[in-house]
Protein backbone atom coordinates (compact mmCIF):
# COMPACT_ATOMS: atom_id res chain seq x y z
CA UNK A 1 0.00 0.00 0.00
CA UNK A 2 1.37 3.26 -1.03
CA UNK A 3 1.60 5.87 1.71
CA UNK A 4 2.68 8.61 0.52
CA UNK A 5 1.95 9.34 -3.25
CA UNK A 6 0.77 12.95 -2.86
CA UNK A 7 4.64 13.98 -2.35
CA UNK A 8 4.94 13.35 -6.47
CA UNK A 9 8.72 12.34 -6.51
CA UNK A 10 10.05 9.62 -8.76
CA UNK A 11 12.58 6.94 -7.04
CA UNK A 12 14.46 4.21 -9.03
CA UNK A 13 14.63 1.07 -7.14
CA UNK A 14 17.66 0.98 -7.31
CA UNK A 15 17.67 4.52 -5.42
CA UNK A 16 15.72 2.61 -2.97
CA UNK A 17 18.27 -0.61 -2.50
CA UNK A 18 20.90 1.63 -1.94
CA UNK A 19 19.87 3.96 -0.08
CA UNK A 20 18.96 1.02 2.24
CA UNK A 21 22.25 0.60 3.35
CA UNK A 22 22.66 0.34 7.17
CA UNK A 23 25.63 1.28 9.00
CA UNK A 24 27.22 -2.42 9.19
CA UNK A 25 26.99 -2.18 5.07
CA UNK A 26 23.94 -4.64 5.31
CA UNK A 27 20.16 -4.14 3.88
CA UNK A 28 17.34 -6.01 5.64
CA UNK A 29 15.64 -7.32 2.92
CA UNK A 30 12.01 -7.40 4.86
CA UNK A 31 12.72 -3.87 5.56
CA UNK A 32 13.65 -2.85 1.79
CA UNK A 33 10.60 -4.97 0.61
CA UNK A 34 8.36 -2.85 2.89
CA UNK A 35 9.72 0.56 1.84
CA UNK A 36 9.87 -0.18 -1.71
CA UNK A 37 6.13 -1.60 -1.01
CA UNK A 38 5.56 1.78 0.16
CA UNK A 39 6.73 3.59 -2.82
CA UNK A 40 4.53 1.79 -5.24
CA UNK A 41 6.88 -1.10 -6.05
CA UNK A 42 5.98 -4.72 -6.72
CA UNK A 43 8.18 -7.37 -5.09
CA UNK A 44 9.42 -9.13 -8.43
CA UNK A 45 10.78 -5.42 -9.14
CA UNK A 46 13.25 -5.02 -6.09
CA UNK A 47 13.94 -8.55 -7.07
CA UNK A 48 15.01 -7.98 -10.87
CA UNK A 49 16.82 -4.65 -9.57
CA UNK A 50 18.78 -6.98 -6.51
CA UNK A 51 19.64 -9.44 -9.30
CA UNK A 52 20.85 -7.08 -11.38
CA UNK A 53 23.03 -5.39 -8.33
CA UNK A 54 24.57 -8.91 -7.64
CA UNK A 55 25.46 -10.01 -11.09
CA UNK A 56 27.11 -6.35 -10.91
CA UNK A 57 29.41 -7.04 -8.03
CA UNK A 58 27.40 -4.26 -5.70
CA UNK A 59 26.30 -6.67 -3.49
CA UNK A 60 25.94 -10.67 -1.89
CA UNK A 61 22.73 -12.10 -0.90
CA UNK A 62 22.61 -14.19 1.83
CA UNK A 63 19.28 -16.27 2.65
CA UNK A 64 15.78 -15.95 0.79
CA UNK A 65 13.18 -13.72 -0.21
CA UNK A 66 12.09 -11.30 2.76
CA UNK A 67 14.40 -12.90 5.56
CA UNK A 68 17.24 -12.52 3.18
CA UNK A 69 20.55 -9.75 4.40
CA UNK A 70 22.21 -7.79 1.77
CA UNK A 71 25.87 -6.82 1.98
CA UNK A 72 27.69 -4.12 0.12
CA UNK A 73 31.12 -4.84 -1.55
CA UNK A 74 33.39 -2.33 -1.54
CA UNK A 75 32.97 -1.41 -4.87
CA UNK A 76 29.24 0.02 -3.64
CA UNK A 77 30.51 1.97 -0.40
CA UNK A 78 33.45 3.91 -2.10
CA UNK A 79 30.92 5.15 -4.09
CA UNK A 80 27.96 5.98 -2.86
CA UNK A 81 27.10 9.06 -0.31
CA UNK A 82 26.63 12.82 -1.20
CA UNK A 83 29.25 15.16 -1.40
CA UNK A 84 29.14 16.58 2.24
CA UNK A 85 31.37 19.09 1.38
CA UNK A 86 29.24 20.72 -1.34
CA UNK A 87 26.21 20.46 1.43
CA UNK A 88 28.23 21.81 3.71
CA UNK A 89 29.45 24.63 1.22
CA UNK A 90 25.49 25.34 -0.11
CA UNK A 91 24.53 25.98 3.53
CA UNK A 92 27.34 28.26 4.32
CA UNK A 93 26.34 30.14 1.13
CA UNK A 94 22.47 30.61 2.44
CA UNK A 95 23.78 32.01 6.24
CA UNK A 96 26.01 34.59 4.54
CA UNK A 97 29.02 32.77 5.21
CA UNK A 98 30.53 32.50 1.84
CA UNK A 99 31.01 35.85 0.32
CA UNK A 100 31.92 36.17 -3.14
CA UNK A 101 34.89 37.68 -3.66
CA UNK A 102 33.75 38.64 -7.39
CA UNK A 103 36.69 36.26 -8.87
CA UNK A 104 35.80 33.91 -11.44
CA UNK A 105 37.30 30.52 -12.04
CA UNK A 106 38.97 28.91 -15.29
CA UNK A 107 39.70 26.01 -16.27
CA UNK A 108 40.97 24.92 -19.95
CA UNK A 109 42.05 21.54 -21.28
CA UNK A 110 43.48 19.80 -24.57
CA UNK A 111 43.70 16.56 -23.82
CA UNK A 112 44.71 14.73 -26.87
CA UNK A 113 42.70 11.95 -28.86
CA UNK A 114 45.03 9.48 -27.55
CA UNK A 115 43.16 9.12 -23.84
CA UNK A 116 39.22 10.23 -25.16
CA UNK A 117 38.13 8.88 -21.60
CA UNK A 118 40.27 10.65 -19.98
CA UNK A 119 38.96 13.63 -21.77
CA UNK A 120 35.67 13.01 -21.33
CA UNK A 121 36.27 12.00 -17.74
CA UNK A 122 37.73 15.29 -17.14
CA UNK A 123 35.08 17.46 -18.83
CA UNK A 124 32.60 15.32 -16.55
CA UNK A 125 33.99 16.39 -13.47
CA UNK A 126 34.36 20.26 -14.34
CA UNK A 127 30.50 20.16 -15.64
CA UNK A 128 29.66 18.18 -12.17
CA UNK A 129 31.54 20.94 -10.60
CA UNK A 130 29.16 23.95 -11.67
CA UNK A 131 31.54 24.77 -14.41
CA UNK A 132 29.69 26.28 -17.91
CA UNK A 133 31.43 26.17 -21.14
CA UNK A 134 32.51 29.72 -22.47
CA UNK A 135 34.17 28.33 -26.17
CA UNK A 136 36.24 25.06 -27.04
CA UNK A 137 37.68 23.58 -23.81
CA UNK A 138 37.36 26.56 -21.57
CA UNK A 139 34.65 26.29 -18.58
CA UNK A 140 34.15 28.79 -15.95
CA UNK A 141 33.09 28.64 -12.22
CA UNK A 142 31.95 31.08 -9.83
CA UNK A 143 33.75 29.38 -6.99
CA UNK A 144 37.15 28.37 -6.58
CA UNK A 145 37.52 24.97 -7.28
CA UNK A 146 40.98 24.55 -8.18
CA UNK A 147 42.12 21.96 -5.82
CA UNK A 148 39.19 19.52 -7.29
CA UNK A 149 40.14 20.27 -10.60
CA UNK A 150 43.85 19.57 -9.79
CA UNK A 151 43.00 16.48 -7.99
CA UNK A 152 41.22 15.16 -11.07
CA UNK A 153 43.41 15.65 -13.58
CA UNK A 154 46.27 14.00 -11.66
CA UNK A 155 43.74 10.91 -10.85
CA UNK A 156 42.87 10.44 -14.75
CA UNK A 157 46.92 11.20 -15.54
CA UNK A 158 46.35 14.77 -17.38
CA UNK A 159 47.69 16.98 -15.25
CA UNK A 160 49.89 18.40 -18.42
CA UNK A 161 46.81 19.06 -20.41
CA UNK A 162 45.10 21.33 -17.56
CA UNK A 163 45.13 24.69 -16.78
CA UNK A 164 43.76 26.90 -14.63
CA UNK A 165 43.40 30.42 -13.66
CA UNK A 166 41.15 33.05 -11.92
CA UNK A 167 40.29 36.51 -13.12
CA UNK A 168 37.63 39.44 -11.96
CA UNK A 169 37.35 41.14 -15.41
CA UNK A 170 35.61 38.53 -17.80
CA UNK A 171 33.54 39.68 -20.66
CA UNK A 172 31.71 37.16 -23.28
CA UNK A 173 30.67 38.88 -26.39
CA UNK A 174 28.69 42.30 -25.46
CA UNK A 175 28.27 40.96 -21.39
CA UNK A 176 30.62 42.17 -19.18
CA UNK A 177 28.30 42.58 -15.96
CA UNK A 178 28.64 39.68 -13.29
CA UNK A 179 24.98 38.96 -13.16
CA UNK A 180 24.68 39.07 -17.43
CA UNK A 181 27.04 36.62 -17.52
CA UNK A 182 25.71 34.17 -15.01
CA UNK A 183 21.74 34.66 -16.89
CA UNK A 184 24.11 33.80 -19.52
CA UNK A 185 26.30 30.82 -19.01
CA UNK A 186 23.98 29.06 -16.42
CA UNK A 187 19.91 27.81 -16.96
CA UNK A 188 18.84 29.63 -14.19
CA UNK A 189 15.65 29.17 -14.69
CA UNK A 190 15.29 25.70 -14.92
CA UNK A 191 17.70 25.41 -12.22
CA UNK A 192 15.07 27.60 -9.95
CA UNK A 193 12.38 25.47 -11.60
CA UNK A 194 14.01 22.13 -9.46
CA UNK A 195 13.98 24.52 -6.73
CA UNK A 196 10.59 25.17 -6.75
CA UNK A 197 9.76 21.33 -6.86
CA UNK A 198 12.28 20.80 -3.99
CA UNK A 199 10.65 23.15 -1.89
CA UNK A 200 6.89 21.79 -2.53
CA UNK A 201 8.29 18.01 -1.35
CA UNK A 202 9.80 19.61 1.54
CA UNK A 203 6.99 21.42 2.82
CA UNK A 204 4.76 18.83 2.62
CA UNK A 205 7.26 16.17 4.08
CA UNK A 206 7.69 17.70 6.91
CA UNK A 207 4.14 17.14 8.45
CA UNK A 208 4.04 13.40 7.16
CA UNK A 209 6.88 12.79 9.35
CA UNK A 210 5.42 13.23 12.53
CA UNK A 211 3.74 10.43 14.02
CA UNK A 212 4.95 8.39 11.47
CA UNK A 213 6.05 4.81 11.71
CA UNK A 214 10.13 3.54 10.89
CA UNK A 215 9.04 2.56 7.49
CA UNK A 216 6.97 5.64 6.24
CA UNK A 217 10.29 7.87 7.68
CA UNK A 218 12.15 5.80 5.99
CA UNK A 219 9.96 5.91 2.94
CA UNK A 220 9.94 9.93 3.22
CA UNK A 221 13.65 10.53 3.70
CA UNK A 222 14.73 8.53 0.62
CA UNK A 223 11.50 10.43 -1.25
CA UNK A 224 13.35 13.59 -0.08
CA UNK A 225 16.71 12.97 -0.94
CA UNK A 226 15.93 11.62 -4.00
CA UNK A 227 14.56 14.94 -4.88
CA UNK A 228 17.52 16.81 -2.70
CA UNK A 229 19.62 15.62 -5.40
CA UNK A 230 17.96 15.81 -8.41
CA UNK A 231 17.87 19.71 -7.54
CA UNK A 232 21.11 19.72 -6.54
CA UNK A 233 23.35 18.15 -9.13
CA UNK A 234 22.77 20.68 -11.73
CA UNK A 235 23.08 23.88 -9.41
CA UNK A 236 26.41 25.90 -9.66
CA UNK A 237 25.99 26.67 -6.34
CA UNK A 238 26.49 30.54 -7.84
CA UNK A 239 27.04 34.03 -4.83
CA UNK A 240 23.96 35.42 -4.31
CA UNK A 241 25.00 38.20 -6.20
CA UNK A 242 24.77 36.58 -9.31
CA UNK A 243 21.05 34.99 -8.31
CA UNK A 244 17.82 36.75 -8.32
CA UNK A 245 16.40 37.20 -5.06
CA UNK A 246 14.61 35.70 -3.10
CA UNK A 247 16.56 33.01 -4.14
CA UNK A 248 14.58 29.96 -3.90
CA UNK A 249 17.48 27.34 -3.39
CA UNK A 250 17.48 28.89 -0.06
CA UNK A 251 14.10 28.89 0.79
CA UNK A 252 14.47 24.85 -0.41
CA UNK A 253 17.26 23.84 1.52
CA UNK A 254 16.30 25.27 4.43
CA UNK A 255 12.61 23.34 4.35
CA UNK A 256 14.86 20.26 3.82
CA UNK A 257 17.19 21.34 6.88
CA UNK A 258 13.90 20.64 8.73
CA UNK A 259 12.74 17.73 7.61
CA UNK A 260 15.84 16.21 8.65
CA UNK A 261 15.95 17.52 12.02
CA UNK A 262 12.39 16.21 12.41
CA UNK A 263 13.97 12.93 11.26
CA UNK A 264 17.08 12.90 13.40
CA UNK A 265 14.38 13.00 16.62
CA UNK A 266 14.24 9.29 15.86
CA UNK A 267 17.00 7.47 16.55
CA UNK A 268 17.38 3.75 15.89
CA UNK A 269 19.56 1.05 16.66
CA UNK A 270 19.61 -0.35 13.16
CA UNK A 271 20.59 3.50 11.40
CA UNK A 272 20.72 3.74 7.76
CA UNK A 273 23.54 5.17 6.26
CA UNK A 274 21.27 8.05 3.98
CA UNK A 275 20.74 9.11 7.82
CA UNK A 276 24.56 9.24 8.59
CA UNK A 277 25.79 11.42 5.27
CA UNK A 278 22.80 13.95 4.90
CA UNK A 279 22.58 14.71 9.15
CA UNK A 280 26.21 14.97 9.21
CA UNK A 281 26.57 17.81 7.02
CA UNK A 282 22.57 19.55 7.75
CA UNK A 283 22.88 19.46 12.07
CA UNK A 284 25.32 21.89 11.49
CA UNK A 285 23.15 24.48 10.44
CA UNK A 286 20.20 23.32 12.51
Amino acid sequence: MEIRPDLDTDVSTRTVVESMIRADATIDAGELYDVANALGMSDQQVRLCIKRLVAEGRFTHEGRGRKAILRATGATTSVLGPDLDFIRFMYEQDRGLAPWDGRWHLAAFAVPESARSARDAMRDTILRLGGAPIQGGLYVCANAWEDRIRAAAADLDVSDHVTTLTTTDLSIGTDTGARALAERLWPIDDIAEGHRRLLAVAEKTLPALRGASRTERLTLAISLAAEFTRAMEPDPLLPPQLLPQPWVGTAARAAVAACWSELLKSEHEQPIRLFDWYSEAIKQII
